[in-house]
This record gives C-alpha cells, sequence and structure tokens, in this order.
C-alpha cells in the first residue's frame, strides 16, 4: 500500500471531524502493496487505516466496502468500514475518494505455518460458502481481455522467450471454460500480506480492493499460489494440503472444479505474473512506492504446467 498522495496533519483533522472517530493523535504512511495511498491513523478513540483510492472511482467503491461490512457482520474476520456522521463509508480527502476502516489487531506472515494455511482456508471457504448472499455485482477487470492488453502494452518491453510463454499461457486460457464454474464475490488478492495473524488465530482479512465476480476457484488457486509456494516455485505439499482440506471443509469443491483445478492455477500465475511486469516496466510516481519481483509467479506459472496439480 505505497503513498501516492501525501496528506497533511490540518487535512486530516478535517477529514476526522466528519467522523465520530475520536481527536487525531498520530498517522503513518504504510508502505507494503502497490495500488493505494494508506495511512495508519490513530486516535483517542481508536486505531483505523485511511484508504486514499489511486485508481478506482468514487461509483466503484461502495461495492468493496459493502463486502466487507457484509463479511464483518457475518463472521469472515475482516475490517469493518466506518461510517461518518451522515452514515456513509466514503468521503473525499485531497481530491481523492477516501475510508476509514478499522484497524485489526495482527500482522502478516512471511513464512505461513500449516495451522495458519488452515486458518485462512476455512475462512476463505466460509466467506466462497456464502457468497452467493452477497448482491453486489462486479465484473473481473483483470479478465482474459486485460491478459491479452497488458502482454500487447509489454512487448516491446521482454525478451522473445517471455513473449513466447505469455502467449502460449494466454491461448490455453482462452480455451478453458472458467464462467460455467460456480461464480460469486472473490477477493481475488489474498497474498500473506491481507491477512493478519495473532500467533495461528487468524484475526482478519484486509484490501477487498480487487474483489469482484468470478469463479470462486480462481480465488482459491490465487491464495494457494501465494500461501503455498516455496522460494523456487514448487508448491509445498504440507501447506498445500492443509490449506485445500480446511477450505473444503467450508465449501467442497464440485467435480467441474476439479477438472478445471490445474487451468485455474496457471491462470492465477499468469494474472499476477503480468501484473507485476506492468507494475515493473511502467511505474507509477509517488512518495513511498513498492515494486514487487515478476519472476516469482513467471516460476509458479513454470511449475503449474510442468506439475499439472488435481484436488
Amino acid at each position: 500500500m505505497s503513498v501516492y498522495t501525501t496528506i497533511t496533519e490540518e487535512e486530516l483533522h478535517n477529514f476526522l471531524s466528519h467522523y465520530q472517530a475520536g481527536t487525531l493523535i498520530k498517522f503513518e504512511g504504510i508502505l507494503a502493496g502497490i495500488e493505494n495511498t494508506n495511512y495508519f491513523v490513530t486516535t483517542d478513540q481508536g486505531e483505523y487505516v485511511l484508504t486514499l483510492f489511486e485508481q478506482l472511482g468514487w461509483d466503484e467503491l461502495p461495492y468493496f466496502l459493502d463486502i466487507m461490512a457484509f463479511l464483518a457482520e457475518h463472521q469472515v474476520p475482516s475490517a469493518h468500514p466506518i461510517a461518518d456522521r451522515n452514515g456513509d463509508y466514503l468521503r473525499w480527502l485531497n481530491q481523492k475518494p477516501a475510508a476509514l476502516v478499522e484497524r485489526l489487531n495482527g500482522s502478516s506472515v512471511d513464512q505461513p505455518t500449516t495451522t495458519q494455511c488452515a486458518a485462512l482456508g476455512s475462512a476463505l471457504g466460509r466467506m466462497h460458502a456464502m457468497a452467493h448472499q452477497f448482491s453486489g455485482q462486479r465484473q473481473n477487470p483483470r479478465n482474459i481481455h486485460w491478459c491479452q492488453q497488458s502482454i500487447d502494452q509489454l512487448s516491446s518491453q521482454l525478451s522473445s522467450e517471455q513473449q513466447q510463454l505469455l502467449s502460449e499461457e494466454l491461448h490455453f486460457q482462452s480455451k478453458t471454460d472458467r464462467e460455467n464454474l460456480p461464480q460469486g464475490v472473490i477477493h481475488a488478492d489474498l497474498f500473506r500480506d491481507n491477512a493478519l495473524f495473532v500467533d495461528e488465530q487468524l484475526t482478519g482479512i484486509i484490501d477487498f480492493y480487487y474483489a469482484c465476480n468470478d469463479a470462486l476457484l480462481y480465488d482459491l488457486a490465487v491464495t494457494l499460489n501465494d500461501w503455498c509456494i516455496s522460494p523456487d516455485g514448487s508448491v509445498d505439499p504440507v501447506r498445500y494440503q492443509s490449506l485445500l482440506d480446511h477450505y473444503q471443509q467450508q465449501r467442497p469443491i464440485s467435480g467441474r472444479e476439479k477438472e478445471s483445478w490445474s487451468a485455474m492455477l496457471r491462470a492465477a500465475a499468469l494474472r499476477f505474473w503480468l501484473s507485476r511486469l506492468l507494475d515493473l516496466h511502467f511505474p507509477r510516481a509517488g512518495e513511498m512506492t513498492h515494486t514487487k519481483d515478476p519472476e516469482v509467479f513467471r516460476k509458479i506459472l513454470m511449475w503449474h504446467r510442468d506439475h499439472p496439480l488435481s484436488v
């Protein structure tokens, strides 16, 4: 959550005056992540996370904030957005849409344990099991058409080997039947830095600003491709089985989904390889920015191509 838009103490004081959130004590920018500007905010009544949205428009944002509220109110650990004095979750700050959400206890993990993978799988399974109850709709903007556009944009920056691999994978993905898999609201970015733990207890899933409606299996693949991967890009079988087993205790995977599992793992790897390549070759300006290594997901994609997994 890099800092692209800076705010002053006076601006933040004025912003907080519209909430029953107390008087500002301190605030600091958050470096981790790449999409929005985020600050930790401490008042005399509590701790919050302030997000200024750099890419998403005002009309798009209620979908994400409503998801967070829905999940928090249905026993899926997540940060509830804070309503202002008018009952709204969204306000303007420094010419950007902005939201204040509760700051959860805990921290992200770099090396997840088997128990932490189990807890995350269970929470994601619960979220997917109730996905049909959430009425909001948003198409996944990072779909197959986005993949093609991204490859076209990157073409002059890539080696011939990279271009060939991307072309082959895009052709493969174009033949998958993702639309006919079970659908619902998905997180779409449930990496290790988007879940908080206190020891082995999951205290919250955060950063829902890539959420959309898509195949539930794809969301599971995105998650496994971060939580269960070894440094060489291979899948760690113990963490993999732990997360998958506890997920299925909440939402069993269907027969059609099992047939598509390997393809979804590859689709998830392709999506994040492309987005990281874009961030690397076409960076956005900001005061504090953090670019992640695209090579990580090239390795993961190659491993899945060579080692198709089954459920």
